[in-house]
C-alpha cells in the first residue's frame, strides 16, 4: 500500500466515522478526515522509518487503520453539549 492508498483509507475510515457519528453537525467534516489522514501517514512513516514493517505489510495496513480509527474517535466523540457551558 503506498502513500496515496494510505491517505484514502483514513479518508475513508474519517468519513465514515464523521458521517454516522450522532454529534456530525457539530464539527465540520474536515476537521475530522483531515487528522485522520496525518495520523495514518504518521505510523506509516514512523513504522517504515524504524523497521517495524515496509510497504503492503498486513501489520501496516493494521496500524495505520487503528491510527486514524483512534484520530476519529478522539475528534468526533467530544461535542458541545458535553463540554461545561462557557462562562
Amino acid at each position: 500500500m503506498g502513500w496515496f492508498g494510505t491517505a484514502f483509507l483514513a479518508a475513508v475510515i474519517g468519513f465514515a466515522g464523521w458521517r454516522f457519528h450522532p454529534s456530525r453537525g457539530l464539527r465540520p467534516a474536515w476537521l475530522v478526515i483531515g487528522p485522520a489522514i496525518v495520523a495514518a501517514l504518521l505510523v506509516k512513516l514512523a513504522g517504515n522509518a524504524s523497521g517495524a514493517f515496509s510497504d503492503g505489510q498486513s501489520l501496516e495496513w493494521l496500524a495505520t487503520v487503528f491510527a486514524a480509527i483512534v484520530v476519529v474517535a478522539l475528534l468526533g466523540g467530544p461535542s458541545r453539549r458535553y463540554l461545561p457551558p462557557r462562562p
